[in-house]
């Protein structure tokens, strides 16, 4: 009996000291739902700032992976098993120590939530836009020649302006996030992160990502950075650094125009490969990288206007890693980028969050000259469109299209505050069960995709 008893207490005690330590690592995180987006603060150590992240999203992390692997198998037509071992072989090896500590941590946070995930099934969830539209189509054109040119995606429409282009000469910048809705949906946390090294960030992400992943963020030492990706860009290398590694990397660590772009150029593997916008509110300084795999190009100036819209610039770049017609103005990419530059000459010194607002949410087509709900305006509605999206292969009313927006200033960047619509920027709904009745062709992805609901501008600002 006393033996009985004794095991009883040691049980305990073992219990106790389990949930205490679980909840010293809690200690100084939250969570919020506010407006559509899940806000939440995370600090510490990598692994706690990991931990934090996986048990407080715990929920959101397993239905954004469920749905990633269900929409990866279906259009890549390789199972999550391959994606995990892409992670083990070429992506784990290449990260540094610090995120295999925060990943791991994720993947122990779900753990103590009851869900069986590992180190690898987040770093491959984290990768995923790299593996599925750079790596896979370089195995696909190895196959067959040329069928992986259009699958590259080409995800936001984005600005960032200072100088005489803004309302106060100071920075100004806006994205919106077009992607699959099926997991663009999901695409709506604002994570607060102060590590124990490096910068504190104020970004939106995915759940589970240690990354933004569409690339819209601001640090406390002055530094915003946005991007929009290149279309039909060809070029990965699986020796190289992870795109979402380096992305991390340059929020955390740049402090500088300078440094961003090294971090970025740096053993770059030309996965996700973008336009990357950059300011230094320090400076009053923007940039622009344009970073594909062997080659890459920067501007930069304090008294300018940059837009995105996943057009690539540089001549070199364009012949040598894509298949992108410039002279094709029918496309999403310069149809966008006609109608951006007209709206940027038209608010050159009223650019402010409130025109900024306006701006990523712009229905106009260049190609009709009316408004529209397809691929050819600012906030995208291909799900609208009965062209679908050539360049990406997205056939007729391919669900897809701007999922949410964002935009800051300089002096709401240095309160580490920024404005955040999820949802359609312009308000819109989707609603599946209206959807799938029209285009059953759909249906499949049901499942994971039943509504998209437009929510309130909201303004997040970070915990100091």
């Amino acid at each position: 009996m006393r033996l009985l008893s004794f095991l009883l207490i040691a049980i305990l005690c073992i219990s106790c000291n389990s949930k205490k330590e679980n909840n010293d690592r809690l200690a100084k995180s939250s969570r919020e739902n506010k407006n559509g987006w899940v806000y939440v603060h995370l600090e510490g150590s990598p692994a706690n700032i990991g931990y934090q992240h996986g048990y407080l999203l715990s929920t959101e992390i397993d239905t954004a992976i469920q749905s990633v692997s269900y929409y990866l198998d279906h259009e890549t037509k390789r199972d999550w098993n391959f994606y995990r071992t892409c992670a083990k072989n070429f992506l784990w090896p290449k990260l540094d120590p610090e995120y295999k500590d925060e990943i791991k941590g994720i993947a122990e946070g779900l753990q103590a939530k009851g869900l069986k995930y590992d180190s690898l099934d987040i770093t491959a969830y984290n990768g995923m836009m790299e593996l599925a539209f750079y790596y896979v189509p370089q195995l696909m054109d190895k196959i067959k020649p040329g069928s992986g040119d259009n699958k590259a995606p080409g995800n936001c429409s984005a600005f960032i302006a200072t100088g005489s282009f803004t309302k106060d000469g100071k920075i100004v910048m806006g994205h919106n996030n077009w992607t699959e809705y099926i997991f663009g949906q999901y695409w709506n946390v604002i994570a607060d992160i102060i590590p124990e090294k490096g910068n504190h960030i104020l970004m939106d992400c995915m759940p589970g990502f240690i990354h933004s992943g569409d690339d819209f963020l601001i640090t406390a030492n002055g530094i915003l950075i946005t991007e929009t990706t290149i279309t039909q860009f060809k070029g990965f290398d699986s020796t190289a650094i992870p795109e979402f590694a380096r992305a991390r990397k340059a929020a955390q660590y740049g402090n500088s125009i300078d440094e961003v772009v090294k971090i970025f150029s740096t053993d770059n593997n030309g996965g996700y490969a973008n336009d990357w916008l950059i300011g230094d509110t320090k400076t009053n300084e923007v940039a622009k990288l344009e970073l594909g795999l062997k080659y890459y190009h920067l501007w930069r100036s304090k008294d300018t206007a940059m837009i995105g819209s996943n057009f690539p610039i540089d001549s070199t770049l364009i012949k040598a890693e894509t298949t992108f017609d410039v002279n094709d103005k029918t496309t999403s990419p310069n149809a966008r980028r006609t109608r951006m530059e007209k709206l940027i000459s038209d608010l050159k010194g009223k650019l402010d969050a409130e025109t900024g607002k306006v701006l990523e949410a712009d229905h106009y087509d260049v190609l009709q000259n009316k408004n529209a709900n397809n691929r050819c305006v600012v906030c995208g509605h291909i799900d609208e469109d009965p062209l679908g999206c050539k360049e990406w292969d997205n056939a007729a009313y391919y669900p897809m299209g701007a999922v949410q927006s964002k935009v800051t200033t300089a002096d709401l960047a240095k309160d580490m505050k920024f404005w955040a619509h999820m949802g359609h920027p312009c308000g819109q709904d989707f609603i599946g069960s209206v959807f799938y009745k029209l285009h059953p062709e759909y249906q499949w992805q049901e499942k994971y995709l039943k509504e998209m609901k437009a929510h309130p501008w909201t303004l997040f600002e970070a915990k100091k």
